[in-house]
């Protein structure tokens, strides 16, 4: 069985994540976040002693290729199809998504 979590630490962690959890959510919360460090413990557990760091699951090594500058899409090409461009400033117009 998952060891439990205090309410403090709880409550700590649902402040971190801009949480605000009624009773139920908390229980469920609990409950999930204790069995998710459970499983983590049971990981660190595995011997892992002659097994070389990895950074990626496959031992992929190749390059699609070269990474060489080359010329760009001329700012009208780009501007072509963009629905509310400035086509004088050379900008996308994009629809407002942050503030009001």
């Amino acid at each position: 069985m998952p060891s439990r979590l205090s309410r403090e630490e709880l409550d700590r962690i649902a402040a971190l994540a801009s949480l605000e959890l009624d009773e139920g959510e908390a229980q469920i919360l609990a409950d999930q976040l204790a069995a998710i460090l459970a499983y983590a413990r049971q990981v660190q557990e595995v011997d892992t002693t002659g097994v070389a760091p990895t950074t990626h699951v496959l031992a992929v090594q190749e390059r699609l290729r070269e990474d060489e500058p080359a010329p760009s899409l001329p700012r009208e090409a780009a501007l072509a199809n963009a629905p509310d461009a400035d086509r004088d400033a050379g900008l996308f117009r994009v629809p407002r998504v942050i503030g009001g």
